[in-house]
């Protein structure tokens, strides 16, 4: 089964967002266009308490129930089948979508026959890049579709060097043109 990931397309990663990546909000008509191409959509969303280790590192970002933390109001979520909550608890950074604590992925992508996932979304060099990597790790067919992510980039680099760290790993690089 063909499937969409959308990583963390939420308002807090976009422009006027606390930890916006630049473009961010650019990938959202890419998504958009690509849905249809998919057997199964899913999607995380970091949802964080007030207080989390998590804050010591970044700016306090996506906390659960608020309008930081809903997906970005052009995002087409209506074909989403199943969305995983991920840095829930105060001690967890919950940078890959794997690591939800609402739904177990990797027993849910089992139950629906996953073969291949296509991960989009924000960012690049933390959540798509930790996403990818375990899906990889996980046995799927992994693809990033690049037009559909964006870097945060606290270097300047960073999203350059997080796509090459997928291909590297085995993630095929692709274009929402090329699905």
């Amino acid at each position: 089964m063909k499937t969409l990931l959308i990583v963390d397309v939420q308002n807090d990663f976009c422009t006027g967002g606390v930890l916006a990546a630049k473009g961010g909000e650019e990938v959202v008509p890419v998504i958009n266009s690509i849905v249809d191409k998919f057997d199964l959509i899913i999607a995380s969303k970091d949802w964080h308490p007030k207080q989390t280790k998590h804050f010591n590192k970044w700016p306090p970002h996506c906390v659960q129930h608020t309008y930081g933390a809903a997906f970005h109001t052009n995002l087409n979520i209506d074909k989403i089948d199943q969305i995983f909550f991920k840095g829930t608890g105060t001690l967890d950074d919950g940078y890959s979508a794997f690591e939800a604590t609402n739904v177990n992925m990797y027993e849910y992508l089992s139950k629906q026959e996953v073969s291949q996932l296509y991960v989009s979304g924000i960012a690049t060099d933390y959540c798509v890049l930790s996403s990818a990597l375990d899906s990889v790790q996980a046995g799927y067919t992994t693809y990033v579709i690049t037009d559909a992510v964006r870097a945060v980039n606290v270097n300047p680099d960073d999203g350059d060097k997080a796509l090459q760290q997928m291909k590297d790993a085995g993630c095929i690089l692709i274009t929402s043109e090329n699905i």
